[in-house]
């Protein structure tokens, strides 16, 4: 059974950083596109970043310039590393694998960002 389980949420500051971790407990993960998502109370969940089997990334307009993607695959674990974080970037983030048709969600974790 994939299980992805994220670590690294918390509370944070106007102006602070957090880095987001993902294992996928997948095998040939490096096949798989990689990203997270996020979701804030009230609103729909959003793609925030992307990188792909290849290591091309893609970003929200949102948080271009402030988070960055990567991913290891000899761990099976994607990093979204968040900077500058404002009040607007809290929300529950959430890491999808993707390839093809086939997908696997984590279960969240919580990003709060005071002013």
């Amino acid at each position: 059974q994939v299980q992805l389980v994220e670590s690294g949420g918390g509370l944070v500051q106007h102006g602070g950083s957090l880095r987001l971790s993902c294992a996928a407990s997948i095998t040939f993960v490096s096949i798989y596109a990689m990203n997270w998502y996020r979701q804030a109370p009230g609103k729909q969940r959003e793609l925030v970043a992307h990188i792909s089997s290849g290591g091309v990334t893609n970003y929200a307009d949102s948080v271009k310039g402030r988070f960055t993607i990567s991913r290891d695959n000899a761990k099976n674990t994607v990093y979204l590393q968040m900077n500058s974080l404002k009040p607007e970037d809290t929300a529950v983030y959430y890491c999808n694998v993707q390839h093809g048709s086939v997908g696997y969600w984590g279960q969240g974790t919580q990003v709060t960002v005071s002013s």
